[in-house]
């Protein structure tokens, strides 16, 4: 019985220290590899730097799409990839027809920012997005006075 428990005893640290020899260490990931993600859609891409209003790049920013495509856009999928540190991200296979464009919205914390495509007339593009917090105005807002002005008169 004595040799039984220390057979059982040294065949689990063995076991146990072959386990740990096995095990390696991860790989380095390299901060500068522009995350990429692929739709599987189509051979269009859209890559992404994304800011602050002081032209810094943002690490680990969201980019999200929502795609509606197929036969009556009854084909969804949401996608999202977050930025490396140097700002930068990608999506592949993105469609090349789609009935509505594809609207990107990036975020982190409070800012936001927003870039517009239509895959059928620019299938590779790179965009700048700007992340803003919603009480910055935008290089491409409508002034103050003429957000609130009532249409004057027709004229014929």
């Amino acid at each position: 019985m004595p040799n039984r428990l220390a057979t059982i005893v040294f065949l689990a640290l063995a076991s146990f220290a072959s386990a740990q020899s096995n095990t390696q260490a991860a790989p380095a990931v390299d901060s500068h590899s522009v995350p990429s993600l692929d739709a599987g859609i189509g051979s269009c891409t859209a890559d992404f730097l994304i800011t602050g209003t002081d032209s810094k790049p943002v690490y680990n920013a969201k980019v999200k799409v929502h795609i509606a495509y197929g036969t009556w856009s009854l084909h969804k999928l949401d996608l999202e990839v977050d930025t490396n540190v140097d700002g930068k991200a990608r999506f592949t296979g993105l469609p090349d027809r789609i009935k509505r464009g594809l609207f990107f919205r990036a975020s982190q914390d409070d800012r936001t920012g927003e870039a517009f495509d239509d895959p059928s007339q620019t299938c590779s593009k790179q965009f700048t997005i700007v992340l803003r917090r919603s009480d910055q105005p935008s290089d491409q807002s409508t002034p103050p006075s003429a957000q609130n002005t009532p249409p004057g008169p027709r004229q014929n």
